[in-house]
């Protein structure tokens, strides 16, 4: 029951449109940009307070992996972010894996999104979808997919017969990239990889719990070289993670934070101040 409770809380942060509209109408300008801005690739600020210049577009079809919501314009980023879909993309193709359904990147410029998002905005993060499609989905199912429960109805373990070797295999293909930062995932997919991996178990450590993520994982890139506007993420902790800071993870006290978290999402808030350099990324003409 415990688990079902964590699940419904973290759905519920998605904030309804009411309580978004003091933020919605800071952000609709960098929502309605529909191309890059001209010029070579320039990340600036945070993953959850940035922008990018010079972004470069996934395209929507390749190799091994479709864009889904592509009405969204949210397939833009460092040139890193876009190889890292295509690599995987090939190793989907190889494997005999499927399609694999790419989410939300960043918005042509990058900056706030007017929905569905905090992070997305430096042209670094990936949501990569943990359902596959056998054939390429059509153009109405891009536009309105259905997404898959990784987890058991309780929501407190994977469910063996949709989260297993292939994804394990494809989260460590990620996690092992030099360039990846972090990777978050679902606190009791975490764990079932941390029972599943063999050998070196390093990469675990850069999978790390978070609510919600139970249908698709998110992935960061590190600030690339040469970046100089480019903030990284705080630090991840020694170890693989797959102790007792994961066990919190499904506790009360966890349930508890996550519906404090869930209150103070629901309260306007302004929208946070961008590096000045990107007010000149979302004026180029």
């Amino acid at each position: 029951m415990k688990g079902v409770l964590i699940a419904a809380l973290a759905a519920l942060l998605v904030v309804p449109a009411a309580a978004q509209q003091p933020k919605a109408a800071a952000r609709v300008s960098w929502s309605t940009v529909g191309k890059p801005s001209p010029g070579p690739t320039q990340i600036i600020g945070k993953a959850a307070q940035g922008c990018i210049g010079g972004a470069m577009a996934l395209p929507l079809t390749g190799p091994g992996y479709q864009v889904l919501r592509p009405q969204n314009r949210r397939y833009f980023g460092h040139p890193d972010t876009v190889r890292l879909v295509e690599m995987l993309g090939r190793w989907a193709v190889l494997g005999g894996h499927g399609h694999l359904l790419i989410g939300d990147m960043a918005q042509p410029r990058g900056g706030p999104m007017p929905s569905g998002h905090v992070s997305h905005q430096s042209g670094l993060d990936i949501d990569i979808w943990f359902r596959r499609s056998r054939a390429p989905l059509s153009t109405a199912d891009l536009a309105r997919p259905i997404a898959l429960d990784m987890l058991r109805p309780d929501g407190r373990a994977a469910d063996p017969e949709r989260f297993g070797p292939v994804e394990v295999e494809l989260l460590k293909l990620v996690a092992t990239r030099t360039n990846v930062e972090r990777i978050l995932v679902n606190p009791a997919l975490k764990r079932a990889a941390c029972g599943m991996a063999a050998g070196d178990r390093s990469w675990l450590r850069r999978l790390r719990p978070w609510w919600g993520h139970n249908m698709h994982f998110h992935v960061r890139l590190a600030c690339p070289a040469g970046q100089d506007q480019c903030e990284p993420g705080p630090p991840i902790p020694p170890g693989d993670g797959c102790g007792p800071d994961l066990d919190w993870w499904l506790s009360d006290e966890a349930v508890e934070a996550l519906r404090q978290r869930l209150l103070k999402a629901r309260e306007p808030v302004p929208p946070r101040t961008l590096p000045a350099t990107c007010a000149s990324v979302l004026r180029a003409r």
